[in-house]
């Protein structure tokens, strides 16, 4: 409280009446917040991916997550892959079509909307007009890959 001691009466008054000194805001401060509970939208809760396979197990070895933000240039196919194990997908900007190589299905996901990955089948995402940010959440295993190329492709990122 150095500045008390140093203040004149006159400012000293002129805080407390002006109501910049006062006890109760200093309460306040140190008090804790009220508990709330949050508000959850939940954006994707499934035991299938996008193209209607169901997902069998998770793998046994201790678990690592992971979550990667991927930007995909306008107008580009990301190389063929498969994932090995579940992941799902929320797309931040833009849009992104994912193909499915052997049955040929394709869905597009925009701006705003999750989608569950396909574990093993061979895919790829495809986007619009503009680049597409996505943010990729993997339930992998430490030191495996979370994305594998085809033979003859490059790296997903």
């Amino acid at each position: 409280m150095r500045f008390l001691a140093l203040a004149t009466p006159v400012l000293l008054a002129g805080a407390i009446l002006g109501g910049t000194l006062s006890a109760p805001s200093a309460i306040a401060q140190t008090s804790s917040p009220a508990t709330a509970s949050g508000h959850a939208d939940h954006l994707l809760a499934d035991d299938h991916s996008w193209n209607g396979t169901p997902y069998a197990h998770y793998p046994t070895t201790r678990p690592m997550l992971s979550m990667i933000r991927l930007t995909i240039p306008a107008h580009s196919a990301l190389p063929w892959h498969v994932h090995p194990y579940p992941n799902a997908g929320y797309v931040l900007e833009g849009t992104l079509t994912i193909e499915d190589r052997e049955s040929g299905k394709k869905r597009t996901f925009h701006q705003g909307e999750a989608f569950a990955e396909s574990v093993n089948d061979v895919h790829r995402g495809v986007t619009g007009d503009s680049q597409t940010v996505l943010l990729l959440t993997y339930a992998g295993s430490p030191g495996k890959p979370t994305s594998i190329p085809l033979p003859g492709q490059q790296k997903e990122y």
